[in-house]
């Protein structure tokens, strides 16, 4: 912060006041920012004003005046003090107007720097509040707790005991108020209560709503300057000062924030109403995460509920469909009895075993009335607890009680019992807790019963149980009077006939039922070959339908000569749209994506979504390579056009990669290679097709042929460690060495990983290779070479491996090794990629005297939040800015290699510079304030 006019004014008045008695004396100045003024003691005239100024603008004063002027120059601020004397200047003169000049140039300089100073402060205080905003928006705690937290957070910046946050819709004209704190006013906000504006008459904070602009004043200035009606008592007390700001969303009102002071006019200041503004949205920003995250947990408990009812559904379907099946098969079975010849007794055991298999039937009886009526015969009847059943006279049993009514009875122990209270029953036997019976009839009479019991409480019979054992002992009537009709033939050959045509009815309509469940199982067959074949999402062909069609299309074109091209596209930036819009905005877009391929291809063509944001398209009939670049362009044309998605205007594009058939090409190797060329687009600037040519196979075949190579090597153990000293950039002692990884080629010789990186990360090969080295290197620290600790490399993923901490430090233990000398060198993003995993591994190996360090610090997101929240021993600059200095970049590099060292040294964690090549860089390091560095100046990376 600059001196103001007025600040410079004043300190020349004070040092006028210095001066001798009686001492006519002018004072001029000019600063760049407090501006040009002067000041005179009462004795000065015009001309020794006139003096001064002259002296400010290198105008040679006039002798004749008899003016001593003294000047006072630092860069553009200048100082002149012009003394009247009258003739020779006395010496007391002359020295104090050259003091004076010198006093007001340093108590000038004084003012600036206190403003900077004042102005760090202010800025620091700023920035811990941004920090714990945004920590809070990340949070687990609950939205109530993190507006507490925020208003604390503001208390900080400004006065803010009064202080409450509002969301307001503009289009329904609807608010919330999310927090409300305030010494005086008793109210007490429900942040689910939806208000309406006219609900509050003559409030101040609708007119801020609706203004949009910062208010900043007592209530009753803002109300005269809004024309907002005299203050409601139900808007609490009359502030002697309000402060309030608009909170912004996509450039609309959606809310505000408002601090009051009831005592102090004048308390908030144009600062405050600006750091409130930015502030502002900071934690407009923070609440929209943080409502985000509770929407999100809201959306998956709900689609979580919702697939739980519909297992539930389907599981109940299934189980209804089996029992369906189940009872269609007995039914048939019972069928087949019915007509099959054999005694009457196998035909009971039969049924017995039938009907266990669809309901529970561990006791079974069937019970016949004699000819006349007045016993009961158990021609069948098996029970695990009384002992076989033998024919008595017919009493009041529950047997009887069904035969009497000619219905079926189902019956708890409890409706037994009551059916005994009113005596119009008598068990006999072990008491059933739960029993099923009914009739058998013939010729329109009952002349028996057929029953199931339980004596387990657990178990019971249903009225689903009670219709099929109906329906079993309707067949049991059949098939007794087939037995009895075989004794008469020739007297009941009409009954017979009827009955042959009746159950031939029975037999059609259960054909027919049965065809109808063949064609519906021939249906669903034909509903799963689709899905099996089919996108779901968007419709298309999927890769199985993809393939086939490509090898039907290669077959054809070694016979008939029939050319086609393959088209790999891949949407640009998909995963923007999934993070930001969410992934049904993104499901929205590849049905729009899908549409518009279709629309554009021919008879001869197909599309198939591959997956994710992925399609392929066959163009039949491509003899000229130039028709399959044109259909790239009209692709890249139509899908650039803008869609509208969840309420989002997007502008999608895709890199497309084309190869075209040849003779001795197979589907997968067609795919691969528009793979390749789809690839070699987005590394060309995305939204652009190319053509896979004859170098990009010579690439892939050198890639191939590295990737058994590696293979090779990691069987032979080919790998060597190579050590970079880490050193003490004041005295230039060794403190440690980094360990880098070689690989001794067998043809190609010493290779570096940037040769052979990328193969080992694509195949997954690189984490066999690392703990190779890991063994190698621990196995040199137990020998206590190098000196100093060592570093090695980890990539990210190390960190999704959950043991990759205690394999580590088996390693240390197995050889003996002192664990506080190992180091570890991690990037950013295997912090982010799952925080909580690699937090317990930083803390697991700290534990044991590993510590972290961050390497590349500055080439990704270099967020204050993680360097907080995990265990870093150091930060190492990378080498990109350490080459800036003193070239081009220079000023950029300075600027954020100063902010790296100043971070550094505020969360107390070391800095090691990389890449130092020359003096100069040393120098200006050293400067900086870093403390340790790497590089060729040092020496260059060399075998044990």
């Amino acid at each position: 912060m600059q001196p103001s006019r007025a600040a410079a004014a004043s300190r020349a008045r004070d040092i006028l006041a210095t001066a001798p008695a009686d001492m006519p004396v002018a004072i001029a100045w000019r600063h760049p920012h407090a501006g040009e003024g002067s000041v005179c003691a009462a004795g000065a005239d015009e001309d020794l004003l006139a003096a001064a100024w002259q002296a400010l603008r290198d105008v040679p004063p006039d002798r004749q005046s008899g003016a001593c002027v003294q000047r006072a120059l630092r860069g553009d601020v200048r100082i002149a003090v012009a003394s009247g004397t009258g003739g020779e200047p006395a010496p007391l003169h002359v020295s104090w107007s050259r003091l004076a000049a010198d006093s007001l140039l340093t108590a000038i300089d004084a003012l600036a720097t206190e403003g900077d100073i004042s102005a760090l402060r202010r800025s620091e205080r700023l920035q811990q509040a941004l920090y714990e905003i945004a920590d809070l928006a990340g949070s687990s705690l609950e939205m109530h707790e993190v507006l507490a937290r925020i208003h604390a957070v503001v208390g900080g910046l400004t006065t803010a005991e009064n202080f409450y946050i509002v969301s307001y819709d503009d289009l329904g004209e609807t608010l919330r108020f999310l927090y409300f704190a305030d010494e005086r006013d008793p109210w007490t906000a429900d942040p689910e209560q939806l208000l309406h504006v006219s609900d509050l008459p003559n409030s101040l904070t609708i007119a801020l709503l609706r203004a949009g602009v910062p208010m900043m004043g007592s209530s009753a200035q803002l109300r005269a300057l809004h024309d907002v009606k005299e203050g409601d008592v139900r808007h609490g007390p009359e502030s002697a000062d309000w402060l309030g700001v608009p909170l912004r969303r996509d450039g609309r009102v959606c809310g505000a924030i408002v601090v009051q002071s009831y005592d102090v006019p004048q308390r908030y200041s144009q600062e405050d109403r600006a750091l409130l503004e930015f502030v502002a949205q900071h934690i407009l920003t923070a609440l929209d995460r943080k409502q985000a995250q509770a929407e999100l947990e809201r959306r998956v408990d709900s689609r979580t509920l919702e697939l739980q009812e519909a297992n539930i559904g389907l599981q109940a379907q299934i189980a209804e469909r089996g029992r369906a099946e189940r009872l269609q098969r007995a039914l048939y079975r019972i069928s087949e009895l019915s007509v099959a010849a054999g005694s009457i007794e196998r035909f009971y055991a039969d049924v017995h075993g039938i009907v266990g298999e669809l309901l529970y039937a561990a006791n079974f009886y069937i019970a016949m009335l004699s000819p006349d009526g007045q016993r009961l015969e158990f021609p069948y009847s098996v029970d695990e607890r009384d002992a076989p059943r033998r024919p008595r006279a017919r009493a009041n049993g529950l047997t009887e009680y069904v035969i009497e009514s000619g219905a079926p009875l189902l019956a708890r122990r409890a409706n037994i019992e009551k059916l005994e209270a009113s005596g119009r029953l008598q068990s006999r036997g072990t008491h059933a807790q739960s029993w099923l019976g009914v009739p058998l009839h013939r010729d329109g009479r009952t002349v028996g019963a057929i029953a199931v019991q339980s004596y387990a409480e657990q178990i019971g019979f249903a009225p689903s149980d009670q219709t099929l054992l109906t329906f079993v002992a309707h067949h049991i009537d059949i098939a007794l009077e087939r037995k009895r009709a075989q004794e008469a033939l020739k007297a009941a050959h009409t009954e017979l006939e009827f009955r042959v045509d009746a159950r031939t009815r029975e037999l059609e309509e259960a054909n027919r039922e049965l065809r109808a469940q063949i064609g519906e199982r021939v249906r669903a067959q034909q509903r799963l070959v689709h899905q099996a074949r089919h996108d779901p999402l968007t419709g298309l062909p999927n890769r199985v339908q993809l393939l086939e069609r490509l090898n039907t299309a290669l077959a054809s074109s070694e016979s008939r000569q029939e050319p086609f091209a393959v088209l790999f596209l891949d949407l640009d930036r998909f995963k923007l749209v999934n993070d930001s819009a969410g992934h049904t905005a993104g499901d929205a877009m590849l049905v729009e994506i899908a549409q518009r391929i279709s629309a554009l291809l021919g008879p001869q063509d197909m599309a198939a979504r591959l997956g994710g944001d992925e399609f392929a398209v066959v163009l039949g009939g491509v003899d000229d390579p130039g028709d399959a670049d044109a259909m790239a362009a009209a692709l890249l044309e139509t899908l650039s056009r803008p869609m509208w998605v969840a309420g989002r205007e997007l502008y999608p594009s895709a890199s497309i990669g084309i190869a075209l058939s040849h003779p001795g090409a197979d589907a997968g190797g067609l795919l691969r290679d528009a793979d390749a060329a789809m690839y070699r687009a987005k590394a060309c600037g995305r939204d652009r097709s190319e053509r896979f040519d004859e170098a990009m196979r010579a690439e892939a075949t050198r890639l191939l042929d590295l990737e058994a190579d590696l293979r090779r090597a990691i069987l032979q153990d080919a790998f060597e460690p190579y050590f970079q000293p880490i050193v003490r950039l004041a005295d230039g002692v060794v403190i440690g060495h980094e360990a880098l990884l070689r690989w001794r080629h067998e043809l190609h010789g010493m290779l570096h990983p940037s040769e052979f990186i990328g193969v080992g990360e694509d195949t997954g090969l690189i984490e066999q290779v690392d703990w190779l080295m890991y063994r190698k290197v621990i196995g040199m620290m137990a020998s206590r070479y190098p000196t100093g600790y060592v570093s090695i490399n980890v990539s990210p993923r190390h960190f999704r491996a959950g043991d990759f901490a205690e394999r580590l430090l088996q390693l240390v233990d197995d050889a003996g090794a002192d664990a506080t000398r190992l180091r570890i060198e991690i990037t950013e993003v295997a912090l982010l990629d799952d925080a909580p995993r690699a937090l317990r591994m930083l803390n697991t190996l700290r534990e044991r005297g590993v510590l972290a360090m961050l390497d590349d610090f500055g080439t990704g997101f270099s967020a204050l939040s993680y360097l907080h929240r995990f265990p870093i021993r150091a930060l190492k600059i990378d080498q990109s800015f350490v080459q800036g200095l003193g070239s081009d970049l220079h000023a950029e590099s300075l600027a954020l290699v100063r902010a790296i060292l100043a971070l550094a040294a505020t969360l107390g964690i070391d800095a090691v510079a990389e890449g130092i090549e020359t003096q100069a860089q040393r120098d200006m390091l050293g400067e900086l304030g870093c403390q340790y560095g790497q590089g060729y100046l040092y020496g260059r990376p060399a075998p044990p």
